[in-house]
């Protein structure tokens, strides 16, 4: 019995050992990216964090060992700057909650469309979106709601207005342009969760006496909950980093903080002001996730 026992004790251990000395070995795998990431993504953050410590002087790049909090006492002292932190994170909550209205309808057809032929079609039709450059989709955008746009034009045309609609060069205008970018990112982050969903769920619920409307209410949209927080952290996360859209459809009229780190690095040379209205825009924009996922925990009842 001691000898059978001991056996089976080693047939159970070698494939630990197996599998331990196989996962060390896997780890090998990760070093390329690691690097990439420490080399493209730590040291130049860590650069940008030191850099804002210094006094700012037109031209200069380098690091120098003198530490001073100038630059964001300039940045939360005046109007302009602590503004644009504002008018950043309270756009961006408004592209990311229309990308979950406008994307979650979209998204739960995708899930839900069974025929492969219409569910590529669909998908095609998500993904096309994101095929063209962002520069091209803004002045297309512009085409559409200028003042002479087509939407315009037509609303002229029919006398429905007097005057041109203010669509453009302005928040609408850049909110519009964020969700038509971000639109594709939401969606793809629902449909994976929500095919994950077993319609025997909902087909329990109605069985029980819920209409449609109440099982997709109790059923499906608390068990999507953690597509919904995923893509509305990273439409979030775009949108408050955004510089071409505010270039382009609010005209350099809305003023956000990607907006002013370009204005300061490349029209007047202060790098080491824009490093740290960029280290506000990198701690605001964290916080503010941070908050939000806390707030989508308690939300969804902590399925994240």
């Amino acid at each position: 019995m001691t000898m059978v026992g001991t056996e089976s004790e080693a047939r159970v251990e070698r494939p630990i050992r197996a599998a331990r000395a196989n996962g060390g070995r896997l780890w090998w795998l990760a070093v390329p990216a690691a690097l990439i990431f420490i080399v493209f993504f730590v040291i130049p953050v860590a650069s940008l964090f030191g850099l804002s410590f210094n006094k700012s002087v037109a031209g200069v790049i380098g690091l120098s060992s003198q530490f001073t909090l100038d630059n964001f006492i300039r940045i939360f002292t005046r109007a302009t700057y602590y503004e644009a932190i504002l008018r950043s994170i309270w756009v961006s909550a408004i592209v990311s909650t229309a990308s979950l209205l406008f994307g979650y309808p979209l998204a739960y057809v995708i899930a839900k469309t069974v025929n492969p032929g219409r569910n590529t079609l669909l998908m095609i039709m998500v993904l096309s979106a994101m095929q063209l450059d962002m520069v091209i989709r803004m002045f297309g955008l512009m085409v559409l709601l200028g003042d002479n746009g087509l939407i315009n034009g037509f609303l002229l045309y029919t006398g429905l207005v007097s005057q041109p609609l203010p669509l453009m060069y302005n928040t609408f205008g850049v909110i519009v342009g964020l969700v038509q970018i971000t639109l594709p990112f939401m969606v793809l982050s629902l449909i994976g969760i929500i095919k994950a969903i077993h319609p025997s769920l909902e087909e329990a619920a109605r069985a029980l006496g819920a209409s449609r409307i109440q099982a997709f209410f109790s059923i499906v949209l608390p068990l999507s909950m953690p597509g919904i927080l995923a893509g509305t952290l990273l439409v979030f996360a775009l949108s408050i980093s955004s510089y071409v859209v505010p270039a382009l459809m609010g005209g350099w009229k809305v003023m956000v903080l990607p907006i002013h780190i370009y204005q300061q690095i490349a029209e007047v040379g202060r790098w080491q002001f824009g490093a740290a209205i960029a280290v506000v825009l990198f701690v605001t924009s964290i916080i503010a996730v941070a908050i939000y996922h806390q707030a989508a925990i308690r939300t969804s009842g902590g399925r994240t």
